[in-house]
């Protein structure tokens, strides 16, 4: 019996090991980056659409939505939506048709169009 609470115990002391590196089993995906886009219209867009009506977005007017997840820090994210990497590209298809990327979603399809999308992203990156 003793055996027994022998292994288990190492057992229990060895799990907040497993568990702290579980998430860094795998290489990290390559920082998000946008290279085109404008940050400022993506400011204006994100209020045009209504995002801070779900979202708490820093620099943008009355965005404090408790929705979807605060977008704080948004450029130092490893991924979007917990599916994709966070680069640009798949943020712009988060943004353009999220159902696409997660059906059931909460995030509705907002009819973004892809250059607003581009802007939008080149907002977000600029929040790390």
């Amino acid at each position: 019996m003793s055996r027994r609470l022998w292994i288990l115990g190492a057992l229990l002391a060895a799990l907040p090991v497993v568990a702290a590196t579980g998430c860094a089993s795998t290489s990290p995906p390559p920082p998000p980056e946008s290279r085109a886009g404008r940050p400022d219209r993506g400011a204006q867009l994100i209020a045009q659409y209504g995002c801070g009506s779900c979202h708490t977005i820093p620099g943008i007017g009355r965005a404090d939505g408790l929705v979807g997840p605060p977008l704080t820090r948004f450029g130092a994210r490893s991924y979007v939506a917990g599916e994709l990497p966070n680069n640009a590209d798949n943020l712009q298809r988060w943004i353009t048709d999220p159902q696409a990327v997660e059906p059931g979603t909460a995030m509705p399809n907002l009819g973004v169009s892809a250059i607003d999308a581009q802007d939008i992203a080149a907002y977000l990156y600029t929040l790390d």
